[in-house]
């Protein structure tokens, strides 16, 4: 498929900026604050979501000021209708030790939420103490994997348009892009 770049530079120059940079790191900065608060003598193993927690990881990892370990995982969910355990498709498992240890998952957003849910289940499946969640985006809407559904720690809530920035990507374009912006007319 071959992609059209102006097309793609014409997204940027017509969406709506949903939330500027400076609004992105006061996000950052509001999460890596209760992040620290809560996890900074747990010896916690984060987890970054590819490719979307890429970005959101990046940044707010170098904004925690104690010891982690931190690698990644990729994972996709197959199916629109999920009962029970949700089927993933896991192109990068976990691979450390997880027995007994605090995790934190990363990821750019929490849409629906099914992939997130379906990560954490089987991260404490595998023996997680404990899976705590963060993303910069908590997207509104009521279509969430189940209701009330929140990260445990969420940068911006964000209304329910078709997002890029930050993670998030325009047709895999976008995602270093350091606001939030909502592509024209969704």
């Amino acid at each position: 498929m071959t992609v059209d770049i102006n097309e793609i530079k014409r997204a940027m120059a017509e969406a709506d900026c949903l939330a500027s940079p400076g609004d992105v790191d006061a996000a950052l900065d509001r999460m890596a604050a209760a992040i620290t608060a809560e996890l900074a003598d747990s010896n916690p193993l984060v987890y970054t979501v590819m490719n979307g927690g890429l970005i959101v990881a990046g940044r707010l990892i170098a904004r925690l000021d104690f010891p982690l370990e931190s690698a990644y995982l990729h994972a996709s969910r197959y199916g629109h209708q999920l009962q029970g355990n949700s089927l993933l498709d896991w192109r990068v498992r976990p691979t450390q030790e997880l027995k007994g240890r605090t995790v934190l998952v990363i990821d750019d957003i929490l849409d629906e939420g099914h992939t997130l849910k379906a990560i954490c289940q089987y991260l404490q499946e595998e023996g997680a103490a404990r899976v705590l969640t963060a993303v910069l985006v908590h997207k509104d809407h009521d279509r969430k994997a189940e209701p009330n559904m929140r990260a445990d720690f969420s940068g911006l809530d964000i209304p329910d348009r078709f997002l890029f920035g930050c993670g998030m990507d325009y047709k895999g374009y976008w995602r270093n892009a350091p606001g939030i912006y909502a592509l024209k007319g969704y």
